[in-house]
């Protein structure tokens, strides 16, 4: 159990928790969408503080996690070729494919390397005019922008030898796919406020509109994600169902108007496989017409690439919010940081891996209770 002397200001915690133990009259569940959350909630122990009528069900908003094993095994593929040199950021190395992960293809003597903005795969495109070099693009809207804008640089310095293996997600779509569930079991969602930094709050005026569920944006901090609770819970008491912006120091309703102007050229709407949880309707971008001769996929013939997810992982239900973590059979056992069977456990975001390491000794006491 964490205890609120682990706040930044235990004061004001201690305040927000008692504020909402005034509010809540019966039992609601609420999702926050975001990984980031997750962690700050499992690391905190806010699911444990909050009263017993407060359920907190972790959602599928970590894009390490939900990139599908197919394009998985597409980056595995074109990663293992003698003629490419293959970028990613450092937390998709060890996400398994269907037999091995990047790690391995490096230690086989693939040209892996880890970058930490996709414009150093341009500039390591333009230092290796003989190599084809290609960035790993995934994330959700938050990081869509400064991909798209690699892709403009990439076509201005006319580097032939550069492409993108796009994989990005959109957050309405899946909320609305959860909504949709007859199993749903959520009753407001916690929204991220960096892609609303983004995207702004508008987008989800529809959502609220049509399912009859608060959205509230929240930060990530521990009392920004306290607040962003209390107000939905708030809402659910007064019978309300509205967009609330609880991050208004990074969000605003319209976002970013030259982000969403980059992502408008760049990218257009598809339909996404989401790990775990299969095909959502236009919840993915992939880049548009103009920009098709930098798509890895069709420049390395890799588009019909099918393949099927491990039985044994149930990272899907997570994702979903249909069994914690640690209900998974596999967790802590077959399944770990160090042999993963899905991303759950190898993001730094998954939810599997923020309980293996905040709550897993707490987990294992109760069962050899």
């Amino acid at each position: 159990m964490k205890y609120l002397d682990e706040f930044n200001d235990p004061e004001l915690a201690a305040r927000q928790f008692e504020a909402i133990e005034r509010t809540v009259t019966r039992p609601w569940a609420l999702m926050e969408v975001c990984g980031g959350q997750t962690h700050s909630i499992v690391r905190n122990g806010i699911d444990q503080l909050l009263p017993d009528k407060v359920r907190l069900i972790h959602g599928p908003g970590c894009p390490v996690c939900v990139t599908p094993l197919e394009t998985i095994d597409k980056a595995l593929a074109i990663a293992a070729r003698d003629d490419v040199i293959f970028c990613s950021f450092g937390d998709m190395l060890r996400v398994p494919g269907s037999h091995h992960d990047l790690f391995q293809i490096r230690s086989n003597g693939g040209d892996v390397r880890v970058v930490y903005s996709p414009l150093d795969a341009v500039r390591i495109a333009a230092d290796h005019p003989d190599k084809q070099v290609v960035f790993f693009g995934i994330g959700f809207e938050t990081t869509a922008p400064a991909n798209a804008m690699t892709v403009v640089e990439a076509e201005r310095r006319g580097l032939t030898n550069f492409s993108m293996l796009v994989s990005h997600v959109l957050v309405p779509p899946a909320i609305a796919a959860i909504a949709s569930s007859p199993d749903t079991q959520v009753d407001a969602y916690l929204a991220a406020g960096h892609v609303n930094t983004v995207m702004g709050t508008d987008e989800y005026l529809p959502l609220v509109e049509r399912f009859n569920v608060p959205i509230v944006v929240t930060g990530f901090e521990p009392l920004d994600v306290l607040e962003g609770i209390r107000r939905a819970l708030v809402q659910l008491e007064e019978g309300r169902a509205e967009v609330e912006n609880a991050y208004p120091r990074a969000v605003k309703p319209g976002g970013n108007p030259a982000a969403k102007a980059v992502l408008a050229e760049v990218f257009e709407v598809c339909d996404r496989a989401w790990r775990g949880i299969g095909v959502i309707p236009a919840s993915g971008w992939r880049l548009s017409e103009r920009y098709r001769a930098f798509d890895a996929e069709y420049r390395f013939e890799v588009t019909e690439l099918h393949v099927e997810e491990s039985p044994l992982c149930r990272s899907g239900e997570v994702l979903q919010g249909l069994i914690k973590p640690s209900e998974c059979e596999q967790f802590g056992t077959t399944c770990t940081p160090r042999k993963p069977l899905g991303a759950t456990m190898v993001s730094s975001e998954g939810a599997c891996a923020a309980y293996y390491q905040y709550r897993r000794l707490d987990v294992t006491e109760k069962v050899d209770a």
